[in-house]
């Protein structure tokens, strides 16, 4: 009989696996729209401080997916872990969509 405090390995492979694959995703869309594009209103600065937090937190994320499966699904990831990973995408969301937003106004003349 497990330990009470472990989640299943079903519900790991179901919810935990797919969430991480998700934070892969997204992370290297985060990525390459700071690699490619200058963003004006972020400033050098802080445009390469979000793109080396970025790269960091897919670093984490890959290890965490390296651990999952090493360990045949019986390891998790506490929420302290998981939060600032979806902070961090909530901000580049933000950045993206103003990007877009600044994109489609037409300028005046």
């Amino acid at each position: 009989m497990g330990s009470q405090n472990l989640p299943e390995p079903s519900l790991l492979t179901t919810v935990l696996e797919p969430l991480l694959n998700d934070f892969q995703y997204w992370f290297d869309r985060s990525r390459v729209l700071l690699e490619r594009e200058p963003i004006a209103f972020l400033g050098e600065e802080a445009q390469a401080d979000l793109l080396a937090r970025v790269i960091q937190a897919q670093q984490e994320v890959s290890t965490s997916q390296m651990l999952l499966k090493a360990t045949g699904c019986q390891a998790g990831v506490e929420m302290s872990v998981l939060m600032p990973w979806h902070h961090l995408l909530a901000e580049c969301w933000k950045v993206s969509a103003r990007l877009r937003s600044e994109r489609n106004t037409p300028t005046a003349m």
